[in-house]
């Protein structure tokens, strides 16, 4: 597996693979890449097309470090962006390693895919299987989710209950109204609050 260097910070960036080129989805991921290069910080993806792809290119134009985590399972190869690929075999083993290399991530907007990268994260930070680990949602797409979990989360409890988790004592996953804010939030999170 691949490890970063010492002093690197890693922004797991997940969303959809459907978004090509000149599409809308696509150029906020490119834009989000470059930003978050901008702040001195790598990216790392899913390795593949849409967001994926844009982010990574985006990353690269701004003269970024970029990491794809593949899977044997797709049977494709990552995109042209990507410096570092890791490839693993199954798409659980992606999904775990795309985790582990990050210290913070961010989302765009998704399908069921992004979704469970979403929630397996959440989730996580929720039951503090994984600490201080930043997350951004870019845009507003997944603002219904966050607050109809968050209605269970954050709900009322009878005393009797079990542990409070994470989510209970103040939101775990941060909106960002655009990639700018997703990046400034990120990096300050990181303590590499500065543009390059």
């Amino acid at each position: 597996m691949a490890e970063p260097k010492i002093g690197e910070k890693i922004v797991t960036v997940f969303g959809s693979s459907r978004p090509r080129e000149g599409d809308a989805e696509y150029e906020e991921a490119r834009a989000l890449g470059k930003v978050l290069a901008q702040r001195g910080l790598a990216v790392c993806s899913g390795g593949y097309g849409g967001v994926m792809e844009g982010v990574s290119r985006g990353a690269k134009e701004a003269g970024g470090k970029t990491y794809g985590v593949t899977a044997e399972f797709f049977n494709r190869e990552a995109n042209a962006w990507v410096d570092t690929e890791v490839r693993v075999k199954t798409w659980e083993e992606r999904l775990f390693e795309l985790i582990r290399l990050a210290d913070g991530f961010a989302v765009c907007k998704g399908g069921t895919g992004t979704l469970v990268e979403l929630a397996v994260v959440w989730e996580m930070l929720n039951k503090s299987v994984m600490a201080g680990k930043p997350i951004t949602v870019v845009g507003d797409f997944w603002q219904p989710i966050l607050d109809r979990v968050r209605e269970v989360e954050q709900g009322p409890r009878p005393s009797t209950e079990g542990p409070v988790w994470g989510e209970a004592n103040g939101n775990l996953v941060h909106s960002a109204t655009s990639v700018e804010v997703a990046a400034a939030y990120l990096a300050k999170r990181l303590g590499v609050d500065a543009l390059k």
